[in-house]
């Protein structure tokens, strides 16, 4: 038959025709732009015969050097055609599942044999320049010759019919006989043409053959760790390039940029890409890591693009942001940044008038910002809170946030979540201004809400799990993957063990922590002071009546504060009455932890009690005599609770401003009720007055230890030789004041040492009649290395101790210090953690740093069960609202006794980091940035390998002695779905890392790609060689890759596990709003990608 027409169906396919007519001795030429190993293995007995072949690349493929063959913009895009052509040797998609057979080693190494004795090949070294069909031209057997030619007909399995696309037609003309003749000889003379003209094509026979070989030599472990890693992320890697930082803006030749770590600069290039792509970013790398200059190198790209930038900021930390911006302060290393940033805090979103710095808030245009920075964001996850926190977090989204369009969000949390998973959602609706299906297009999240309320509900399963059960491991099984995703798409969280892991010393150190030392000592030094439990119940007794004025309005005067206050609070009295009774309990709050502070504190927050007892009922006996003084008549709630809100954390504090709007007009009120509570609670604080006095400086134990440890730590006991500073925090201003007063002189004239308040509103230096003009002039003298203030410093002397309160126990480096002594334990623990975070930093000049923490005097399981007691009394207050949500709680954490009680008793015997306190699961648990920077890393200092490599690549490793008792010999393979058969909502679909063990009693392990990388990582980490004596064991093993029936047994039991978990996430998906997953229904739905073998 001299002509014959092929359609790759069956009795019609190109390879049974190329079979018959291949006679030994015979000549093949081939034009082709794809080649492929596994069309060899289908032909290999006819094609081992022949006595030569010849490859004519029709498009370009394996040329080295591009430059000049395609103009700029289209260089990318040829780059992009030739690296696919080349994977195809390998990796055609409809031969990836043939890689699960493990015969490609043994397959490679015979083509690699026929390459080398009998194939040449050459390229075209442009595209488009040899416009021809697929073709087989068969000479020189002493038949007549053959010509197969068509679309489609392309030297791979498919185009030889043995495996085939739904629905492609396939039309390939075969000429034999005569009518070949013709055919044969106009062809080969176009082919002998282009074949000899080195300006039309180039020789690659040895970059085929050097890739087949690749395929039959042993790697190394760092390499296929790395090919891992590549698949993985090469989507992410793609879609980098549309997103990535403007190289024309000077942004990289900026001072901010120039003073940042590595990892910093990987965190803000990754956060301007995330800006790019959705809009916002939250960074939550942990204490210590300088979350600050990172955001403010992120601050100076975009202005450096003129854009406007508003920064948000709790009020304690203004100063630490408004420094930057002073282009012509000695004090600011970044002034040639020339920053020009709006500061304004958080709670100016409550405010319609009055100042904040120079800004008038009345004229002020919210929604002219492109980009808001917020700092300390989590004090926007709850929003319903308070009536001020709904109205700010309600601003700020509408006035803010929707007012200009297109508003990048970038946040700053080291707490992003605190207890519960859904403390990000209200952080998340900042950036897709509350749109549920912001992530479908990009993510394939359809509904973020729905992804929040699983995740959630998957968490309180795993809480409620054993304690011992709380890992990371156990966690990702729990929680659904597209948390994990929806984490990986709009936070940024590394920590101290992450910098120490992924970048090594190569930014520097961390200085090595000293065992926390603790501290307890009475009270009172002559011990006449009652013991600490009956002064919590003495103060548990009071009614604080003053501060809850609303709870003792007559029943017939309620209807006027209903009608007055359901606009602006409430929808009933009740809801009114428990704000009110916040307050109360907040005080009485206040008023115990201020006792466990200082006995000053203490004793001066009482005066300041009593004296507000003492004025409501001279009010009310005042108004008994003349009752129409409206001036003398209306007090409200938050009368008297000035400056007793530093010790509380800024939603606690902002209960005292809600209170402070509801007035009561002491006429309404129950007077003779209101009067005995006051009279029984001043007889109570004239006891504790008397008390208070009796304990003088001088029989003041807490002060005297403290005196003790001073002199110890900068005298012989020093930690760093040379280093005396100290940095004491307290939480509340008062005692801060008391410590400096009772120890500035007295070390200044005895010892030399310098001493500095700080609390915000009052800062101060020893040896000066006036106050500091700024806390930023102390600490540029307390330490002036990391705050680049030298010369400063050495004109006016440097500060030894500080004593401060939290206004800058975050966003401050005051790493010259090496001890930081806390003189009471803050309510909320995580705040200790931040306050060491001061000095725990990286490059830190000290080798060693320690934490020094003042306890109550009572063993910690009584101070904790009185800490309950205290809390119960909070709890009756929420029992009898009307179904409000606690107002008292501005973390999970402080309503959660045993949470709290945990992070306590631990934090009494290590110095923890904050990802410590949170049960075993933190955010930067989760994080793949560092695997992506990692491996964009290793493409930048070896182009072209990963992106040229095939799958289906293995290595051997031996298992790290610490790893034993974990993991036993086995595999960890890497499969990959076929398009269309994964689960879209899968962290890391279509790619799945599963750990299989060669002990029958093992079952696969598919992990959270967090933790199979790991393992991954640390199974290959430093083996940059291949381990030869381990491939060597292997081989013999498997008859050099002749015998996989072991392996390729493993490999069928991951794919099993990997179609079981699609069915589980098919089944999950019924029940989650507009997510139904597809699923994988058998082996040929998987390719291998890799593989590890564990010996």
């Amino acid at each position: 038959m001299p002509i014959e027409m092929l359609d790759n169906t069956e009795g019609k396919r190109l390879g049974d025709s190329l079979r018959a007519v291949l006679d030994d001795e015979a000549k093949l030429s081939i034009i082709s732009a794809h080649v492929s190993l596994f069309a060899f293995g289908e032909l290999r007995e006819e094609l081992e015969c022949l006595d030569s072949v010849r490859v004519l690349f029709n498009e370009p493929t394996f040329i080295s050097d591009m430059k000049g063959l395609a103009d700029a913009p289209e260089l990318e895009l040829t780059r992009r055609a030739q690296c696919e052509r080349e994977r195809a040797l390998t990796d055609s998609a409809l031969e990836l599942s043939l890689h699960n057979k493990l015969n490609q080693r043994s397959l490679a190494r015979a083509c690699a044999s026929w390459l080398r004795e009998k194939v040449t090949a050459r390229s075209v070294r442009r595209e488009h320049m040899l416009q021809h069909p697929p073709t087989y031209v068969i000479e020189g057997s002493g038949a007549s010759p053959h010509l197969l030619s068509g679309q489609g007909a392309t030297f791979t399995l498919e185009g030889l019919g043995v495996e085939r696309r739904p629905d492609t037609l396939t039309m390939i003309t075969h000429y034999a006989g005569d009518e070949a003749k013709a055919q044969v000889e106009f062809l080969m003379a176009q082919f002998e043409s282009v074949w000899a003209d080195d300006t039309k094509t180039c020789d690659v026979t040895e970059q085929i053959a050097s890739r087949i070989e690749a395929l039959h030599t042993n790697n190394s472990p760092e390499f296929i760790y790395f090919l891992t890693l590549y698949h993985i992320f090469r989507r992410f890697l793609q879609e980098n390039q549309d997103h990535n930082p403007r190289e024309d803006t000077g942004f990289f030749e900026s001072v901010i940029w120039g003073k940042l770590y590595d990892f910093q600069k990987d965190a803000v290039i990754g956060a301007i890409r995330k800006l790019e792509k959705y809009n916002g970013c939250i960074i939550a790398d942990s204490v210590g890591l300088g979350k600050t200059f990172e955001a403010l190198a992120v601050i100076k790209y975009y202005q450096q693009l003129n854009k406007n930038v508003l920064v948000l900021c709790p009020k304690r930390l203004r100063e630490n942001w408004t420094l930057w911006t002073q282009t012509n302060d000695e004090r600011n290393p970044l002034a040639k940044d020339r920053f020009a940033y709006k500061v304004l805090n958080h709670t100016d979103l409550s405010r319609r008038r009055g100042k904040s710095g120079d800004t008038d808030l009345e004229h002020l245009q919210w929604g002219t910002f492109d980009l808001v920075v917020i700092d300390e964001s989590h004090n926007f996850r709850n929003r319903s809170a308070t009536a001020a926190s709904t109205n700010r977090y309600t601003r700020l989204m509408n006035e803010v946030i929707r007012a200009n369009g297109r508003t990048k969000v970038l946040m700053l949390s080291a707490t992003p979540i605190n207890n519960r998973l859904t403390d990000l959602r209200n952080q998340i609706e900042l950036i897709t201004e509350g749109r549920d299906d912001y992530l479908e297009k990009t993510d394939g999240i359809t509904s973020i809400d729905s992804v929040m309320r699983l995740a959630q509900k998957r968490f309180n399963l795993w809480s409620s799990q054993a304690h011992g059960r709380h890992t990371t491991q156990s966690f990702a099984e729990y929680v659904n993957a597209d948390y994990f995703r929806l984490l990986d798409a709009l936070t940024i969280a590394r920590s101290r063990k992450h910098i120490a892991k992924y970048y090594g010393t190569q930014t520097g150190t961390f200085p090595t922590r000293l065992a926390p030392r603790n501290v307890q000592v009475p009270i009172d030094e002559r011990g006449e002071l009652p013991p600490i439990g009956a002064l919590y119940d003495m103060i548990s007794d009071l009614t604080f009546a003053q501060y809850q004025l609303l709870s003792y309005v007559r029943e017939d005067a309620r209807p006027t504060y209903e009608a007055d206050y359901r606009e602006g609070f409430g929808n009933d009295f009740g809801s009114e009455l428990h704000r009110t009774n916040a307050v109360a309990v907040l005080m009485r709050v206040n008023l115990l932890k201020r006792m466990e502070s200082s006995v000053s504190a203490f004793r001066s927050t009482l005066g300041r009690v009593r004296s507000s007892c003492a004025d409501i009922l001279d009010r009310l006996a005042a108004l008994d005599a003349r009752d129409t003084n409206d001036a003398l008549a209306c007090v409200d709630a938050g009368y008297g609770t000035e400056g007793l809100d530093d010790g509380l954390d800024d939603r606690d504090a902002e209960i005292f401003e809600t209170g402070a709007q509801i007035r009561v007009d002491l006429r309404d009120v129950d007077r003779e009720a209101l009067s005995a509570d006051l009279s029984r609670d001043i007889e109570i604080l004239d006891e504790l007055i008397g008390y208070a006095r009796a304990v003088t400086p001088d029989r003041d134990a807490k002060l005297g230890a403290l005196r003790t440890l001073i002199a110890e730590k900068t005298g012989a006991g020093q930690i760093n030789p040379g280093n005396r500073k100290i940095l004491i925090f307290s939480a509340f201003a008062d005692t801060a004041t008391y410590l400096y007063d009772q120890l500035a002189p007295e070390l200044l004239r005895t010892h030399g040492l310098t001493c500095a308040q700080v609390t915000g509103t009052r800062n101060r230096v020893a040896g000066k009649r006036r106050a500091s003009g700024g806390f930023e002039d102390i600490l540029g003298r307390f330490s002036p290395r990391s705050k680049e203030t030298i010369r400063r410093a050495q004109r006016e002397g440097e500060i030894d101790i500080i004593v401060a309160t939290d206004c800058i126990s975050e966003g401050q480096n005051l790493q010259d210090c090496d001890c930081v002594i806390n003189y009471d334990v803050h309510w909320n623990p995580v705040r200790i953690v931040q306050r060491f975070g001061r000095v725990d930093r990286l490059g830190s000049t000290n080798k060693h740093i320690q934490m020094v923490t003042f306890w109550p005097d009572v063993d910690l399981e009584s101070y904790i069960k009185l800490e309950s007691r205290v809390k119960a009394r909070m709890a009756l207050g929420d029992a009898s609202a009307s179904g409000e949500e606690n107002l008292l709680t501005p973390s999970e954490d402080m309503n959660d006794l045993e949470y709290r009680s945990d992070q306590l008793r631990a934090l009494r015997s290590e110095t923890l980091d904050l990802e410590d306190m949170r049960r075993g699961m933190s955010i930067t648990d989760f994080a793949l940035d560092d695997y992506r920077i990692e491996l964009e890393r290793y493409m930048n200092a070896n182009p072209g390998v990963l992106e040229g490599a095939a799958t289906g690549l293995h290595a051997v490793v031996s298992i790290p002695d610490d790893l034993r008792a974990q993991v036993s010999p086995g595999v960890v393979f890497c499969l990959q779905q076929r398009d269309g058969t994964h689960d879209a909502n899968r962290a890391h679909a279509p790619l799945s890392l599963i750990y299989v063990p060669r002990d029958a009693t093992g079952a696969p392990t598919l992990s959270h790609p967090t933790c199979s990388l790991d393992l991954l990582r640390r199974l290959c980490e430093g083996h940059r060689e291949p381990l030869e004596a381990l491939c060597a064991q292997f081989d013999r093993a498997t008859r050099d890759g002749e015998d996989m029936s072991e392996y390729t047994a493993l490999l069928s039991q991951a794919v099993a596990a990997a179609i079981r978990q699609g069915e589980e996430a098919t089944l999950e998906s019924l029940f989650t709003p507009g997510a139904i997953a597809q699923g994988a229904s058998s082996e040929a739905d998987f390719s291998l990608v890799s593989f590890v073998v564990l010996l």
